[in-house]
């Protein structure tokens, strides 16, 4: 290629990839109020993100691709946790994450801060981004979600559409809030675990886990069964 072809090459490819640039930048622009569902943009939400801002929570989380790597990404917090165990962690971090390396700072945070975080969190979590982070999404990767939609593990399946997975692992998927599920059958019976996940406090005084209220008592037994053969 002579120089002077190279240079038209170079004009023209940077032209085209200018046009392209431009044109997707304006597409997105335009979708930006129904991706982002501003009219749910509530008071609460602004709050809620002078909270998440306050307490320089992105020097360790990243949220929409910014802040830090250190700790998990919380786009998709809300529907990995849940408004009950977002609270939990955030009020209770030394209890919580009691076993693990990295250590979370108790922010002290008033029962209305906790309230406008979590709403602020949801929002987030409903931002349609086009699936990203992908291991983060409504719901589990294919290789998994195949797994959890047979009729052979209906309490597999619970898990995961009940958010059982934000917190707990399972064949190394899931959270790492809480113990992971593997190993739990050698520890308690169904009958153990049908008691347990409702209360357990009433169970395990000092337990971190928030009361799951709202499964149902067939679905309770699903999970507890499942669990139970879990050795």
């Amino acid at each position: 290629m002579s120089l002077y072809s190279a240079k038209w090459f170079f004009i023209l490819g940077t032209a085209v990839s200018a046009v392209l640039f431009l044109a997707l930048t304006v597409d997105t622009q335009r979708q930006v109020v129904s991706l982002t569902h501003v009219d749910k943009l509530t008071d609460q939400v602004v709050a809620g993100k002078w909270v998440f801002e306050k307490h320089n929570c992105n020097d360790c989380h990243t949220i929409l691709g910014f802040g830090g790597y250190y700790a998990p990404d919380l786009t998709r917090a809300y529907y990995r946790l849940g408004a009950a165990n977002i609270k939990q962690i955030v009020a209770h971090p030394e209890v919580v994450f009691a076993d693990d390396w990295r250590k979370m700072a108790n922010l002290h945070l008033s029962d209305k801060e906790l309230d406008d975080l979590v709403v602020f969190l949801e929002w987030v979590s409903n931002i349609d981004n086009q699936g990203w982070p992908p291991q983060d999404q409504k719901y589990l990767p294919a290789e998994l979600r195949g797994l959890v939609s047979t009729p052979m593990s209906p309490g597999l399946a619970l898990l995961k559409t009940k958010g059982c997975l934000g917190c707990h692992s399972i064949g190394g998927t899931g959270g790492r809030v809480g113990p992971a599920f593997d190993h739990v059958g050698s520890e308690m019976t169904a009958a153990q675990i049908e008691a347990f996940v409702p209360n357990p406090q009433a169970v395990r005084p000092k337990s971190p886990m928030p009361p799951q209220k709202d499964l149902t008592p067939g679905e309770l037994k699903q999970i507890a069964e499942f669990l139970a053969q879990q050795r």
